[in-house]
């Protein structure tokens, strides 16, 4: 039976269970890393999930199509930097439905021509002028779309918690229980899906959520306990994770489950990828190596821990993946 804070929340188990189910057809359970070189580094065991092997090339196809499958209408509208947009528009694709998605100007190139090639109709916009989220209502309004969100939907934030019920399975057939789990963190659907998956079955593992500097959100209202929001302009090489504010829902869940927020620089998130590259031969996205780049850099006790990290995308674009690969970094970690 779970605990009663978890049997109260809006988002169960017994939902994610239910997207798994839908799921099983379509997804690809990714593989839990283990007994990498990186568990020298760390002084501890560390299982890495690598969503990058996932269907787009990121977890955001779970939630998408755990959404869109259960959608009478005919059209789907969603917003998203580029992951969710390919999401939605497989999902929409396998649905025999039309998506249109409302993506900043400058997303990746490499995300905008690979949603534009799963068949969706992308509309491009100015994120420091225009609200993405009024551009995509109007377009719903106009044509009868039903909206997808990126993260503010408990069937989103219930597909996206499959990866987190993979983690405990996998670890269970490896004889490991987790510690602690590290997520990546923008508006916090994936992070709050896997929390509530870890924290139902494992009741005694933390949670934490890695963000980059100035997009620490989620670090500083779990801190406060209100959402707070990003000051505006703020850059960061994760463009996937720039969500200026957590969600209505994903905070409500996550305040109540998450141990804390984690922030890590630009540069340590540069040393993540070069590093999944070079000792987990995975590309990964910098905002999908944020989570990595938290435990790398000590900001979690690791000795002696079986601690699990999400790599949750390897989009990215291949100009700048050649600029982070080819630059030398500092020695990260505690190991020798």
């Amino acid at each position: 039976m779970s605990p009663p804070i978890l049997s109260s929340l809006p988002v169960s188990l017994d939902d994610i269970r239910a997207a798994a189910e839908r799921l099983r057809a379509v997804a690809f359970r990714t593989p839990l890393l283990h007994d990498t070189p990186l568990d020298q580094r760390i002084g501890g065991r560390l299982l890495i999930k690598a969503e990058p092997l996932q269907r787009t090339g990121s977890f955001k196809f779970r939630g998408a199509y755990n959404t869109v499958s259960r959608i009478a209408a005919p059209s789907v509208v969603a917003w998203s930097s580029g992951n969710h947009a390919q999401g939605v528009a497989l999902a929409a694709k396998l649905a025999n439905k039309k998506a249109v998605i409302v993506m900043p100007a400058d997303a990746p190139r490499i995300k905008q021509d690979r949603t534009r090639a799963l068949g969706a109709e992308v509309v491009l916009y100015d994120r420091l002028s225009e609200s993405r989220e009024a551009i995509g209502a109007a377009i719903a309004e106009r044509t009868g779309a039903e909206i997808v969100r990126p993260y503010d939907d408990p069937r989103v934030v219930a597909g996206q918690g499959t990866v987190g019920l993979e983690i405990v399975e996998q670890a269970a057939e490896l004889g490991l229980v987790p510690d602690a789990v590290v997520v990546c963190c923008g508006g916090g659907g994936l992070v709050a899906g896997c929390a509530v998956a870890l924290r139902s079955l494992l009741p005694n593992v933390s949670v934490w959520a890695a963000e980059p500097e100035g997009h620490d959100d989620t670090a500083r209202s779990l801190a406060a306990g209100e959402r707070l929001s990003n000051l505006p302009g703020v850059r960061s090489i994760c463009d996937a994770l720039l969500a200026p504010t957590p969600g209505v829902l994903t905070f409500e869940l996550n305040r109540q489950l998450l141990a804390g927020g984690l922030v890590v620089s630009d540069a340590e998130v540069r040393e993540a990828m070069r590093l999944a590259f070079a000792e987990l031969k995975l590309v990964v996205e910098p905002g999908g190596a944020v989570a990595l780049a938290a435990v790398l850099s000590g900001r979690l006790d690791t000795a002696g821990r079986t601690v699990a990290v999400v790599l949750s995308g390897g989009n990215v674009d291949p100009a700048l993946y050649a600029e982070v690969i080819g630059e030398r970094g500092d020695e990260p970690g505690r190991g020798p």
